[in-house]
Parts: structure tokens; sequence; C-alpha cells
């Protein structure tokens, strides 16, 4: 067992490490400032397209696409820990256009798109000039189960329509969005996992109605949002429907894999992160004549947090490594495993960076509290722990049977 990274990864790691750590993260502050200045919270900071010329320009672009027509070829493995890398700062993966929902929407159009899907939708995102949604979950349904959910996509000659409420449409607000990914249900007398199917509907067609933003912990993550989108009636071509009426359930399988392995890396860098910031918090802060560092039980909390990133990554990259090996149903185990994993870890160790930060900490000073709601909404997105944990064990009492 061999647990150096191959010599393409380490040189790209060593690349987007060198462009996150000197040129994104000064910049948070000049992206952020652009945002909170009067009429610019939904526009796109100059700043980032500065950098995502930058990005493209040294090759660092396209990253998370193992298919080499795309970009460099990198496997799941490779690329795990250049997702880790951009989990430091929130404005890092859309630098090298590996951004959600982006990215997962680019491999659905690679896998399962037509050459007419691939010309019209995927070449623009390629090259970072438009930007997407993904429209699945539902206000009005249990959307842990999939299978639940009540919007339609129902054929009438050579036109489908759509019809549904959906929210948590992540990127509905970005001024660069020019089309959602919508999964519905066209047959419900199909067995089970062929009843669902998925559709590109552009933006602006007729009867798409963004009603408002939703906000996480009263923040708006301007400039992507998170949507609620209602579609009423909404008429799109037959052959927008991506790869034939009644496979949606098999792409919405295929397209949530590799983005968990990404989420959970870049979860793991967030840790990395405020780790970071709380040590330096702890080492330089002193009360009741000691550094914050050696009261209470603190040099605990700091090792019990190195370990459980230690853990936490192992256990991705052997679910990336299997994912690349067997393909991604074969690795459900391994990749449900992750998703409790990363998330829970994330938001423990952050909790306990704002704590040594005091009320510094739950201020806009430091991005903890931000840190937080990204690593608790990924608790829910892409599955609730809870059903990872169903699937999870009922894998493992399949062996027993």
């Amino acid at each position: 067992m061999d647990f150096e990274h191959s010599p393409r990864a380490s040189d790209y790691i060593k690349r987007v490490k060198a462009f996150v750590f000197d040129r994104v993260i000064p910049a948070e502050a000049e992206y952020f400032g652009h945002l909170a200045q009067p009429g610019q919270q939904w526009t796109v900071p100059p700043i980032m397209e500065t950098l995502k010329a930058e990005a493209k320009a040294e090759g660092l672009w396209n990253l998370f696409l193992p298919e080499e027509e795309y970009g460099p070829g990198l496997s799941t493995v490779e690329y795990a820990p250049l997702a880790e890398i951009m989990g430091h700062s929130f404005i890092a993966p859309e630098v090298f256009n590996c951004n959600a929902p982006d990215t997962g929407n680019m491999e659905v159009l690679v896998r399962y798109g037509s050459d007419a899907q691939k010309e019209r939708w995927l070449t623009p995102l390629l090259e970072g000039r438009i930007r997407s949604g993904f429209a699945m979950t539902e206000p009005d349904v249990a959307s842990s189960d999939a299978t639940n959910m009540a919007g339609t996509i129902i054929a009438d000659g050579d036109e489908v329509v759509v019809n549904g409420k959906k929210w948590w449409t992540s990127g509905a607000g970005h001024p660069d969005c020019e089309f959602f990914i919508f999964m519905g249900l066209t047959d419900p007398d199909a067995p089970r996992h062929q009843q669902h199917s998925m559709v590109i509907v552009p933006r602006d067609t007729p009867g798409v109605d963004i009603k408002r933003m939703l906000p996480v912990f009263g923040q708006l993550d301007e400039p992507y949002g998170h949507g609620e989108v209602h579609f009423n009636n909404v008429r799109v071509p037959k052959e927008n429907v991506i790869a034939g009426l009644g496979r949606g359930f098999e792409i919405a399988q295929g397209r949530l894999g590799p983005g968990r392995i990404h989420h959970c890396m870049r979860c793991i860098g967030a840790a990395e992160r405020a780790l970071k910031l709380m040590i330096e918090r702890g080492q330089s802060r002193v009360a009741f004549g000691k550094p914050l560092v050696n009261l209470g039980g603190n040099r605990d909390i700091i090792a019990q947090a190195r370990i459980d990133i230690e853990q936490a990554r192992l256990l991705t990259l052997h679910a990336a490594w299997k994912m690349d090996k067997v393909g991604t149903f074969a690795a459900m185990s391994e990749i449900s495993q992750i998703k409790v994993v990363a998330p829970s870890l994330c938001q423990r160790i952050v909790d306990q960076a704002i704590q040594m930060h005091g009320g510094c900490g739950v201020s806009n000073d430091v991005p903890l509290t931000a840190l937080f709601a990204y690593a608790r909404v990924l608790r829910l997105a892409d599955g609730p722990d809870e059903v990872h944990r169903g699937l999870i064990a009922r894998l493992e009492l399949k062996k027993y049977q």
C-alpha cells in the first residue's frame, strides 16, 4: 500500500496550493468587500474574473473531470487533495471552475448528454462563461427520499411539460446562471427507480419563476444564492431531456457520487483552516496568566482535531480510490461513510475554533461562522446523515444474509 501521491498529482497539489494561499485567500477581502457595496450583492466581483483568467492560463482549470478531453484527466484520488486545498477558501472552487453545482451538472452532461446538449450547455460551462443550477429538492415532500418528489416531466409531442416547486436550488441567484437541470416524475407506474427523468430548462423559459433566495443562518450566499424556483407549465423541447425519459434516478446517483467526494475533501480543507485559526488564537491570547492553548482541555481539543482530520482524510481518499477502481455504485458504502464523517468533524472543529476565539469567533472578522454554516448544511445536502447511515447499515447487513 503506497500512500504517496502520483507525480502528476504532486505537481498539481504544489501549484494549486501556491495559487490558493498566495492569490485566492489574500483576495477574499476584496471579493467580499465588493459584494458588501450597495447594489452589488448579486453581481460578480471583478477579482473573481481576474483569478479565473489567471488559473485558466496556468492550466489549473476543470481539474475535477477524469476525461482527458475536458481537462488534465485526473483520477478521483488525484483530484481529492486538490479539492481539500480549495476547501480552505469559499471562493477557490469557482476560481478553478470546480464549483458546485456546476461540477455535477458538467459531469452529467459529459456522461449522459447528447452532442447537441454538450455543444449548447456543456461547452460554455467548461469555459466558465455561464453558471447553472440543479433543481431536485422540494419544499412539500420529504426530499431525503428522492422518489418522493412531486415535480413532473410529462411528454407532450415534441416537447416536455415541466411542473413543480423546487427549493435549495443552489446557484439560482447568480447573474450568469443560464439553465437548471430539473429532476421530476415522468411515469409513476414504472419500476421505482425508472419513474423519474432529468431535463435541461433554460432560466429564461416562460413559466420559470424564481420566488426568493433562501437564507442559511441569515446569510444569502450571494452571488450564488439558494433559490426557491417554481416551474409552471414550462415547455421545453424533448431533446432537452437528458439520456431519455425514466433515467433520472440513475443519473442522480452517478452525479452525487463524485460530488460527495469533492464536498468531503473541501470539508477537510475547511477543518484545517479552522484548526489553524484556533491554534493561532490560542497561542496569541493570554488569560489568567497563560496562553489560551494551555487553559482547560484546549490541548486535548487540538490533538483530537488533528486525529479526526487525519482519519477523515484517509477514509475519503480510500473512498475515492475505490470509486476509481470499481465505480460509484460499488463504492456506495464508503462514499456514504465519508459523507457522514467529514461534515460532522468539520462542524465540530469549527465550533471549537469559535469557542477559542470568544466573541470574535461569531463575528465576520474571521470566517468561522460561514465555515460552520457550510459544514452544517452539508449534513443535509446530498443526503442527510441518517439516510447515509441507513445505506451503510443495509449494505453491512447484506454480508450476513
